[in-house]
């Protein structure tokens, strides 16, 4: 053996044993974990060994209750194989992995990207933490309304960790048996512990409803306990997120156990902007004089319509469907009363130099006066129905 390896060997079972006689016992079984992944190619029989005793710690009482009872997942596999219903055989998980093909930061305002930011400057400084005595954020909970960024921000937040994001699929945890459904759902919390993952609970109040919530069965209320259960066990080594947009039926146990808190508003008018710019891609300088307002016109949506609304003009505008100004006019059209007076004088300025519309049908448009859009575009190039240029 070299002597590396065998300095490796001696702190990784001096560090177990110190676990051991702390009484530790998650973080034992966490380690083990680590150790039957180091060790499988290198040490293949002490591998076996460890990964025996991990699922020797696995085993519980007769007495457990029922939504604890799961058969621990196998470490022999690789860390891509993804826990799956046994009856269907379908994933537990989806993974979404932003490493490779890299990500861009979630647009937010400035507030909520600082507290993110410090999230993920605190998991890199967990060592720091805890030498002085003070525990890293383990959980956070993103709550807010569809299409503001809460799943992009977890993407984020695992991508800036260099690590993928497993987003449990509730089709598949959800069971009609809801029995088995408590099984399954210990079967992903006990494979994201070993693999000190990033772990997303989408739609959380799906599956973590206020227990005094009249409509739910027992069983269902008991899925809960062991949900808090399994947040009050997690581990330092990962990070466990949850999202909501229905944040007043979760129950109020849960929310205590988060570490951290996100609330996403709708955006602002100035992050709309920005939204508009980036999902302009490269046809973001052919459509400058609109930015400004296409982003007053879309304030008030969600970011996921605006980038909708503005790849809609981006198909229709390559695809010659449309001019850029018919384009502009067909998305800001159901708007323009609520566009500001600045924002209706640029559209009809811009129409104007565009020459697709007579000043006549653009004062029509906007509201805008024939002798302010003459004043700042020029004669219209367009003639009236005598021949005559429209004044």
């Amino acid at each position: 053996m070299a002597p590396g390896h065998e300095l490796q060997l001696e702190s990784d079972f001096a560090n177990l044993a110190r676990l051991a006689a702390s009484g530790a016992q998650e973080d034992v079984r966490l380690w083990l974990a680590k150790l039957v992944r180091r060790y499988r190619t290198s040490h293949p029989s002490l591998a076996e060994r460890l990964n025996e005793t991990l699922k020797a710690t696995h085993t519980r009482s007769a007495g457990s209750a029922a939504l604890r009872r799961v058969v621990a997942p196998s470490f022999s596999t690789t860390e891509a194989s993804i826990p799956v219903d046994v009856d269907t055989r379908m994933s537990l998980l989806r993974v979404s992995d932003d490493r490779g093909s890299g990500l861009d930061e979630p647009l937010l305002p400035e507030t909520l990207s600082t507290e993110i930011d410090c999230l993920i400057r605190e998991r890199f400084e967990v060592d720091k933490l805890r030498a002085h005595g003070i525990r890293p954020p383990r959980s956070a909970i993103l709550v807010g309304p569809p299409g503001v960024g809460k799943t992009l921000s977890a993407r984020w937040i695992a991508y800036r960790l260099s690590k993928p994001l497993w987003v449990l699929d509730l089709t598949t945890v959800m069971s009609s048996l809801l029995g088995k459904t408590g099984a399954n759902l210990r079967m992903v919390f006990d494979y994201a512990k070993a693999n000190e993952a990033v772990l997303l609970l989408d739609e959380i109040d799906a599956i973590a409803k206020r227990r005094s919530d009249e409509s739910d069965v027992g069983e269902l209320k008991r899925l809960v306990t062991a949900i808090l259960q399994e947040v009050d066990s997690w581990p330092d080594s990962g990070l466990l997120l949850a999202a909501t947009n229905h944040p007043e039926l979760i129950d109020p146990a849960l929310w205590r156990r988060f570490d951290v808190i996100f609330r996403f508003p709708n955006a602002d008018i100035t992050t709309v902007e920005r939204g508009v710019r980036r999902f302009l891609g490269r046809d973001a300088n052919d459509f400058e004089p609109f930015i400004g307002l296409l982003g007053d016109a879309l304030k008030g949506t969600s970011l996921s319509d605006v980038e909708r609304s503005v790849t809609t003009l981006r198909r229709r505008v390559l695809l010659k469907e449309a001019s850029p100004a018919e384009v502009i006019v067909s998305l800001v059209a159901p708007h323009i009363e609520e566009l500001d007076k600045a924002h209706r004088r640029t559209l009809a300025i811009e129409l104007a130099k565009c020459k697709a519309y007579s000043h006549n049908r653009i004062m029509e448009l906007t509201g805008v006066s024939r002798d302010t859009i003459r004043k700042y575009a020029g004669p219209s190039p367009i003639k009236g129905r005598s021949g005559r240029k429209d004044a």
